[in-house]
Order: C-alpha cells, then sequence, then structure tokens
C-alpha cells in the first residue's frame, strides 16, 4: 500500500488536474469535495493501492487548499524577509528554503503564495520534504491559484526539464 499524502495528491494531480486542465475560475477549487468524498474517484484510489485513511487525509489536504487561497490584491514589492523556525527547519532543508526564496525573489511566488506553500508543505505528514517533494507541492498550489497561470506554467516547466534554471 502506498501511505504518503504525498502520492494520493501527486496520482490525483497526475491523472486528473492536468489533463488538458486549466486553473479553476475565482471561487472555485479544481475538485469539488462531495465529488472526491464519494463516487468512482474515491474506488479509483483504493484500486490503485491508497488506503483509505490517506485518501481522506489528501482530500482535505486539498479542501484546506481551496479554503486558503489568498485574496487578489496588489503585489508587496520589497515586503519583509521571511525567518523559518522550529517545524520548518525541521521538515524543509536549506536547498529547500533556498528555492523558496528564490521563487519568490523572481516573481513566481508572492509573500501570500509562499505562505500557503509553506503551510501546505507542512500539513503533510512526512518528517521531511525534499526539494522534489517541494517543487509539486509549489506547482498544486500554483495551479489552484487564480492569475498564476504563467507562473504555474514555468514552475511546470522547471519540473520536466532535463536541466531547470539553476538556483543561485
Amino acid at each position: 500500500m502506498k501511505e504518503s499524502i504525498l502520492d494520493v495528491l501527486l496520482y490525483l494531480f497526475e491523472h486528473y488536474f492536468t489533463d488538458d486542465s486549466v486553473p479553476p475560475p475565482t471561487g472555485t477549487s479544481f475538485l469539488d469535495r462531495d465529488q472526491l468524498a464519494n463516487g468512482p474517484l474515491l474506488d479509483e484510489l483504493a484500486q490503485a493501492g491508497f488506503s483509505p485513511a490517506e485518501i481522506h487525509k489528501a482530500f482535505d489536504w486539498l479542501g484546506a487548499l481551496a479554503d486558503q487561497r489568498p485574496a487578489a490584491g496588489p503585489a508587496r514589492p520589497n515586503g519583509p524577509i521571511r525567518v523559518f523556525f522550529g517545524p520548518e527547519l525541521d521538515k524543509l532543508d536549506v536547498e529547500a528554503r533556498g528555492f523558496l526564496m528564490f521563487l519568490e525573489q523572481h516573481g513566481v511566488l508572492d509573500a501570500d503564495q509562499r505562505e500557503l506553500v509553506l503551510d501546505r508543505a507542512l500539513a503533510l505528514d512526512q518528517d521531511e520534504l525534499d526539494l522534489d517533494d517541494l517543487k509539486w507541492v509549489v506547482l498544486m498550489v500554483l495551479f489552484n491559484q487564480p492569475g498564476s497561470e504563467a507562473a504555474y506554467a514555468w514552475m511546470e516547466t522547471q519540473m520536466f526539464l532535463d536541466e531547470p534554471e539553476p538556483v543561485h
């Protein structure tokens, strides 16, 4: 059995969210919670080897992502510097934290989106997240953010290139 929330999320993302999908309009989520919690999708995930507990945790994770969508507004340039502490330091290594800074400095993420990525990364039931796992979380967050189509496309390109842009 596959026992990770992230495994369930990646399965959903790869099989449902990216098949010629576009980010949802403001005020909607990419799958309705009732649609997720009931019906053939639940059975399909169980047949794919995911436990019911992990499936429901993944649905809760997606629901929280949809509920925490930052309000659209002007970007806050030159905002405060983000200081990581406690569980963030334990779960995200230097490379992952540096990648978040890189994304923010290059306008891929704004401060609110960075905080949402951190929240969703910490909500995963893993002791540590490597850089690849964090990139998937960033991709899922951007997919759910209205107006982030260009950032999503850039991030998707970076994930699937043989040689992604270097992080400085």
